[in-house]
């Protein structure tokens, strides 16, 4: 890291290299590998305190079977989310009739072809 000339490496907390120093530190935030001493309450760390709701599952969701069981069930959705669109297609008039439509122009054409539809009905 480069310093400005005015500025030493001691107004840098974190570049201490005192154990002393860095263990107080330690002790302050709570966090200690020591043992209590006898008559003394073991303070807790932030890691022994119970997780959160939200914690335990930002944890869960971080592991890779997680991650994998997800991505099937996304797979299948999006499979799915497909064929759907693809039996809607078959239903819509086009000409010609194997024309490769996205799925907006589906969604539009059957909007229209809805509409159409009603107007027949409606006569």
């Amino acid at each position: 890291m480069m310093l400005s000339p005015d500025q030493t490496e001691a107004d840098l907390s974190w570049t201490q290299s005192d154990p002393e120093s860095m263990l107080n530190g330690l002790k302050s935030t709570g966090c200690t590998s020591d043992e209590p001493t006898e008559g003394e309450e073991r303070v807790r760390c932030r890691s022994d305190q119970p997780l959160s709701r939200e914690e335990k599952r930002r944890r869960r969701r971080a592991t890779a079977k997680y991650r994998s069981a997800h991505a099937t069930r996304e797979r299948i959705r999006v499979e799915a989310f497909n064929v759907a669109f693809a039996e809607l297609r078959k239903l819509l008039p086009t000409l010609p009739p194997d024309k490769k439509l996205s799925k907006i122009e589906i969604l539009r054409l059957a909007i229209c072809y809805i509409s159409y539809l009603n107007h027949v009905l409606d006569v």
